[in-house]
């Protein structure tokens, strides 16, 4: 048996970890500008998108069926036997339904088609999770439980930012309060649930209160337990840089990523924001 992993880039993937893995591939989800299609991480960058954000039609759309179709194809002259699609959460976006569609025919391959109910740094560390198991040899059987269990049980992934209107204009909102919070100067501390869809999860006053919150909730969740960490942001480096010093000094963190946010994802969110995302170790 030879297994794939394919995700998709709303898992914000850094460079390393597809070095890493010879057996993990990632289809961008398409960035439009102005009605002009780029592909995720690969033909735009955070930086053009955020420069561009308030004077340009930016939305975000479907990978491209042919890059997936491109790639199973692929696999099947490399011999794969099995493959396992892990996409972001069904109920923020319609990529995990249109990857559905195009693997129900696919002949050739054994496929397992995973919803993670979630994206960004959850979604990443779902998807190296599951690329540790298989290269142990682990079966699939075996394999989804286990993903299961970090993400229901084992992660969390929280994340705020200084203003809605970017998850209002992108139609993501969810279930997360709508314009009190900005017109109060209320920032949500915000997070995906069970159902893999926005939901607040706490609030503060000003965006530093909120950042403090995130802290405490991490410190509730793990303890001091031995984690591994990602802080995501927009296009604040230095403040990013600040907060993960700050939350080595609470947390029992083995290994610490600071990563920007993808692309994809930013369009969402806008610039300032702050993502804080652990995940369990067993």
């Amino acid at each position: 048996m030879k297994t794939a992993v394919i995700t998709d880039s709303a898992a914000n993937l850094l460079p390393d970890l597809l070095k890493k893995f010879k057996n993990l591939f990632v289809i961008p989800l398409m960035i439009l500008v102005d009605g002009k299609s780029y592909r995720d991480q690969i033909e735009i960058t955070a930086e053009k998108v955020y420069e561009q954000l308030d004077d340009h039609t930016i939305t975000t759309s479907l990978p491209s069926i042919d890059d997936l179709n491109l790639l199973l194809d692929k696999l099947k002259k490399e011999n794969y036997t099995d493959v396992l699609v892990i996409n972001l959460s069904s109920g923020l976006s319609g990529t995990f339904n249109a990857f559905r569609l195009a693997l129900q025919n696919v002949e050739g391959l054994t496929i397992t088609h995973y919803d993670s109910k979630t994206l960004g740094g959850g979604l990443g560390y779902i998807v190296e999770y599951a690329m540790e198991l298989i290269n142990l040899n682990k079966p699939m059987i075996e394999v989804v439980p286990l993903l299961d269990q970090l993400r229901f049980e084992d992660s969390l992934a929280i994340y705020t930012i200084n203003t809605l209107k970017y998850l209002k204009r992108g139609g993501r909102i969810g279930k997360v309060e709508g314009t009190v919070g900005d017109l109060l100067h209320i920032k949500p501390v915000i997070t995906v649930n069970d159902e893999g869809v926005y939901i607040t999860l706490s609030k503060g006053f000003g965006l530093q209160r909120s950042l403090i919150t995130m802290k405490d909730l991490m410190v509730k969740k793990f303890g001091t337990d031995l984690i591994d960490l990602t802080v995501h942001y927009g296009n604040d480096l230095e403040k990013a840089t600040e907060l993960s010093e700050r939350l080595k000094k609470d947390l029992n963190v083995r290994t610490l990523v600071i990563s920007p946010l993808t692309p994809v994802l930013g369009i969402h969110t806008g610039p300032m924001m702050f993502a804080f995302v652990a995940r369990r170790l067993r």
